[in-house]
């Protein structure tokens, strides 16, 4: 028993040394390494620290590499990632490591306290195939969790970059410019809209043409709302209109939007409160204001019942 809860133990120390080991490692894209240097600017959460640091992140990046894995699904999982900010190569290594690891804490959890939850034989079976299950999706609705609230921060910060956008072209810089001149004022305020723009910035500098790192951008974060502006910024450049006018109509049309949308879930308010209205709010009001009435009635009425009954 020691010893199970020792490797337990142990496992559970791993995940998480392993884990704050990857956040730690810096983790440039494949365009860095085409600059032949470091890059000129420094994200928020990405930090300076060898690849080779750290006998665990290794022992838990080889286990991760020797997790099968169909291509397609590979290909999938290493899109979920560069939406949610893990552009790493590694960063499918470690999120199967982390799954497999998961599911053998999980099991070895369940196998060790199925005794004190249950002791019906068909339950000890089930719940630890239910841990394993549960280990196996829990890093994919994290993984999910982790994309819709990026999407979010990216959604909600785009009218913001539109403005100040418009600003620079306005002043006279050109489109590649006011990228990059966005990218380092929102470092601060909006660092996942700034690290995506400062990623096409990086791309435009590699050799790449500005339709086609626009088009990555689009791939790479997979908002809806990011496509658009991307699909407008390509038919802008591919037709000759005016920048200016087509940041800043799109930017009045997503602020536009986002009043809609806060409008609509404040209507929505009113029937998601019916039921904790129903279910905790009115049980509390009724017991308040019919209580006292009923036990005057418990107390006077049900004796009174009972002498008459007696009596006849």
């Amino acid at each position: 028993m020691a010893i199970l809860l020792s490797l337990l133990l142990f496992a559970v120390l791993m995940l998480a040394i392993g884990y704050f080991g990857y956040r730690r490692i810096a983790r440039p894209g494949k365009v860095y390494e085409q600059l032949g240097g470091e890059a000129t600017f420094v994200t928020p959460g990405f930090s300076e620290a060898s690849t080779g640091d750290g006998m665990v992140v290794r022992i838990i990046q080889e286990l991760g590499e020797k997790v099968p894995i169909d291509p397609a699904d590979a290909s999938l999982l290493r899109r979920d990632l560069m939406a949610a900010g893990y552009r790493s190569e590694n960063a499918l290594f470690y999120y199967q490591a982390a799954r497999v690891i998961l599911i053998v804490v999980l099991v070895g959890l369940a196998l060790i306290f199925r005794g004190y939850i249950t002791s019906n034989s068909i339950l000890a079976i089930v719940i630890p195939i239910a841990a394993g299950f549960l280990g196996f999706f829990a890093p994919s609705l994290y993984l999910d969790n982790l994309v819709a609230n990026r999407h979010d921060r990216i959604r909600m910060s785009l009218p913001d970059a539109l403005d100040l956008m418009v600003v620079s072209v306005e002043a006279g810089l050109g489109l590649d410019q006011a990228i990059q001149y966005v990218a380092k004022e929102l470092i601060n305020t909006h660092p996942d809209i700034s690290e995506e723009l400062q990623l096409v910035n990086l791309e435009i500098r590699a050799g790449k043409r500005r339709v086609e790192a626009l088009r990555n951008l689009s791939e790479r974060a997979g908002e809806t709302e990011l496509r658009k502006l991307v699909a407008i910024l390509v038919q802008t450049e591919r037709f000759g209109t005016s920048i200016a006018d087509s940041l800043r109509t799109h930017s009045d049309f997503m602020r536009v939007r986002r009043r809609q949308e806060a409008e609509e879930r404040a209507n929505k308010v009113g029937v998601k409160l019916v039921f904790p209205i129903f279910f905790f709010i009115l049980p509390s009001m009724l017991v308040v204001s019919a209580g006292p009435g009923l036990l005057q009635v418990f107390k006077y009425l049900f004796p009174l019942m009972k002498g008459v009954n007696t009596g006849q």
